[in-house]
């Protein structure tokens, strides 16, 4: 039994959710997300409550189920309040700006890394060690997040590279002579 599957998707007033068949559409305040439900579980909306519940009990529908709740969940939050990842630069000369909508990093290497933000995603550098992108789509923001750190992983000597804010990074012993 899935314990978050169980759990319905309070709706909130601002937010209009529909569904046909399988698809669920979510609008609100910052924009519109659309999802398909899998074939192994099924979605109903009652009210200002959408419950998700399987298709039939095997392992495959248990599994979905659960993320069919979740992935609704973070779409009436996403056109709601919107998805937040902050990433900071550690290293001498690291830094980064932006230049209309692409990002330019100056990451140690012989030329600047730039990273052009994609739709829905908008990307800022209030700081020149920091990056702050935001959208609606919570798999798009991590999906851009985790592109701009591996430009340049934090490294486990000096701890240099692009992290993610309030990351823990663990440090080795240098050689000893």
């Amino acid at each position: 039994m899935s314990r978050i599957g169980k759990n319905p998707v309070t709706v909130p007033v601002a937010v209009t959710l529909t569904q046909s068949g399988q698809d669920v559409t979510v609008k609100g305040a910052k924009g519109e997300l659309s999802f398909t439900l899998p074939d192994a579980v099924t979605g109903k909306l009652e009210g200002a409550e959408f419950t998700v519940s399987p298709v039939e009990g095997n392992k495959n529908a248990k599994a979905m189920w659960g993320m069919a709740r979740t992935m609704v969940a973070n779409m009436i939050e996403g056109v709601s309040n919107g998805f937040k990842k902050e990433l900071q630069l550690k290293g001498v000369g690291y830094r980064a700006q932006m230049k209309g909508s692409t990002l330019s990093m100056q990451l140690g290497f012989s030329h600047d890394v730039e990273y052009a933000a994609p739709d829905g995603i908008t990307i800022n550098a209030p700081k020149p060690t920091q990056v702050i992108i935001e959208g609606i789509d919570k798999q798009q923001v991590g999906q851009v997040a985790a592109e701009i750190r591996s430009y340049r992983k934090p490294e486990p000597y000096k701890g240099k590279g692009v992290r993610y804010l309030g990351e823990y990074v663990r440090m080795k012993e240098g050689k000893k002579k």
